[in-house]
C-alpha cells in the first residue's frame, strides 16, 4: 500500500505540473536531459582520469587476502544444466571455498542430480534440499543456504553460470578494503549469437557495464546483478542478509546496502557468461519483474535514501539521476497525453505536440550514441557495425522496456503484489543444438538413401 500510495502522489504530481507549466514542459523536459548528459560526460570523465591513475600507479594486490568463500547456486527445475556449472565452478583456482547448490522445490530431477553431485565430489559439493513447502523466492533460498555457510563472503551464481578458472582469484581482491560490502563482475550472454533477441540482449549487458563502470568511477550507487555477485558476511549480517519479499533479490540488497554505507563495486575485467532468452514471451517475463521490482525498491526505500546519515552524497545524487530515467519517459507518455486531449477537445495548435516529438526523437539519438559508444568501448565492434547494432538494439529496447513502465506501472497502482518470479527456462541452446543435429543426421541419412537408390 506505501508503494501504491507514493507512486500515485509522484504520478498526480507530476501530471498536475505539467498541466499547470504546458508551455514550458518542453524546456523542462530539456533541462532534465541536459543535466542526465552533463552527468553521463562527469563520469566519464572519471572513468578516464581512474584509467590513467592505474596506469601511473597500478594497483598492488594484496595476495594474502583470500577469505573462505560459500560458492551458492540455486536451482529450481534446472537439471539440463545444473551439472555443467558446478563442474565449472570446481575448476576455479581460489583456494579456500565451498559449494552449496540448492533445490528449490524442483518438479524435474535437479534433486537426485544434486545429490549426484555431492557423492561425486564429496569435500566440495554441498547439496541442500529445500522441502515442497518452502517459501518461494530466491532471496528465501539463499537465507535458508546462508545458516549453513562456513564462508566470510558469499559468491552466487545462477544455475546456468559459466565462469574462467580466475573469475573467483580476480573478483575477491576487490572486497579487502572496509567500506566495500559486495562486487559484482561483467555479464556476458553466452549464446548471443543464436537470433537477434540474444544479440540484443547482450547489447543491453554491454550498455549496462558501461553504466556501472560510469558509476564505479564516482563511487555512485553500483548495483548487483544476481549472477556472478560476490558479498562480504559481515555486509549481510548488517542488512539482515536477503530480503524474502521482493521479486528482485539483487536490486534490493544493493539499495539496503548502500542506505547502511556499504560500496559496491564492479569488476569489468571480470566476467560470468550466462544464457541468453530465445524468445520473446519469456524475455518479456523476465524483464517485467526485474523493471517492477527495480521501480518497487525505489518506492519502499524512498525515505531511507532522503534521511539515511550513513549513505554518501556521491551515492545519493547517482542514484536520483538513475531514477530519471524512469521518470523521464513518464513525463514523456503523460504530456503527450495531455496535449492529444487538448488538441482534440479545444481545437490548440499542433505545433506544442510537435515540439515534445522533436524533443523525444532527441533523447532517442543520445541514447543511440550511447549504445554506439558501449559497443565500441567494451565489445570492440568495428564503427559501421557498431553503429547498425545500435539502431536495431534501440528499436528493442523501445519494444521492450516503453510498454513494460506502463504496465508496471499500472499495476503498482491498481493491482494486488504478487511474487511471481517469471522463471526463465535454461538449457535450450543445447536442446537447439541437439535438434539441429538430429536434423543434419536425418538429412545425411536422406541423402545417402538417394544415392543408394539411384545405384
Amino acid at each position: 500500500m506505501k508503494e501504491r500510495i507514493l507512486l500515485f502522489i509522484i504520478v498526480f504530481g507530476l501530471t498536475a505540473f505539467i498541466y499547470v507549466f504546458q508551455s514550458y514542459t518542453t524546456w523542462g523536459l530539456a533541462i532534465l536531459c541536459s543535466l542526465m548528459a552533463v552527468y553521463a560526460i562527469f563520469s566519464t570523465i572519471a572513468y578516464k582520469i581512474k584509467q590513467r591513475k592505474k596506469l601511473k600507479s597500478p594497483t598492488q594486490r594484496n595476495e594474502n587476502y583470500k577469505p573462505f568463500v560459500s560458492i551458492m547456486i540455486p536451482a529450481h527445475n534446472e537439471d539440463s544444466v545444473i551439472t555443467t556449472t558446478v563442474e565449472t565452478v570446481l575448476k576455479l583456482d581460489y583456494p579456500n571455498f565451498e559449494i552449496i547448490v540448492i533445490d528449490d522445490r524442483s518438479t524435474d530431477n535437479t534433486a537426485s542430480v544434486i545429490k549426484e553431485l555431492e557423492a561425486k565430489y564429496p569435500n566440495k559439493v554441498i547439496a541442500f534440499i529445500r522441502p515442497q513447502d518452502a517459501f518461494p523466492g530466491k532471496s528465501a533460498v539463499l537465507n535458508d543456504a546462508l545458516v549453513y555457510a562456513k564462508g566470510e563472503a558469499i559468491l552466487v551464481f545462477d544455475a546456468d553460470a559459466t565462469m574462467e578458472p580466475d573469475f573467483l582469484t580476480n573478483l575477491v581482491y576487490e572486497l579487502e578494503p572496509k567500506d566495500v560490502g559486495a562486487v559484482q563482475a561483467r555479464k556476458i550472454i553466452r549464446n548471443k549469437d543464436v537470433n537477434i533477441l540474444t544479440r540484443c540482449q547482450n547489447h543491453e549487458m554491454t550498455m549496462d557495464t558501461h553504466l556501472q563502470v560510469s558509476r564505479d568511477s564516482v563511487k555512485g550507487a553500483v548495483e548487483l546483478r544476481g549472477n556472478g555477485e560476490l558479498i562480504k558476511r559481515a555486509a549481510l549480517d548488517d542488512i539482515g542478509g536477503w530480503n524474502n519479499y521482493t521479486i528482485t533479490d539483487d536490486l534490493d540488497m544493493s539499495t539496503r546496502l548502500h542506505i547502511k554505507g556499504w560500496d559496491v563495486r564492479f569488476c569489468a575485467d571480470t566476467i560470468v557468461y550466462e544464457e541468453g532468452i530465445m524468445y520473446l514471451f519469456p524475455l518479456y517475463r523476465q524483464r517485467r519483474r526485474w523493471l517492477e521490482g527495480t521501480i518497487r525498491r525505489y518506492l519502499e526505500y524512498f525515505w531511507d535514501i532522503l534521511t539515511s546519515k550513513k549513505m554518501s552524497m556521491r551515492v545519493r545524487i547517482d542514484m536520483i539521476a538513475y531514477i530519471s530515467e524512469f521518470i523521464m519517459p513518464a513525463w514523456f507518455i503523460i504530456e503527450i497525453g495531455i496535449l492529444l486531449a487538448k488538441i482534440v477537445f479545444k481545437d490548440e495548435p499542433t505545433h506544442i505536440l510537435m515540439s515534445s516529438v522533436i524533443m523525444g526523437c532527441i533523447i532517442g539519438f543520445g541514447f543511440l550514441i550511447a549504445c554506439r559508444y558501449s559497443l565500441r568501448r567494451y565489445d570492440n565492434i568495428p564503427r559501421l557495425d557498431a553503429l547498425i547494432q545500435s539502431v536495431y538494439t534501440a528499436v528493442y529496447l523501445l519494444l521492450i522496456w516503453f510498454p513494460l513502465v506502463l504496465f508496471i506501472g499500472f499495476k503498482i497502482l491498481f493491482m494486488k503484489k504478487d511474487m511471481k518470479w517469471g522463471k526463465t527456462t535454461h538449457g535450450l541452446i543445447r536442446h537447439e543444438h541437439a535438434i539441429q543435429k538430429a536434423k543434419e543426421k536425418i538429412k545425411q541419412a536422406k541423402d545417402e538413401l538417394k544415392r543408394l537408390l539411384k545405384m
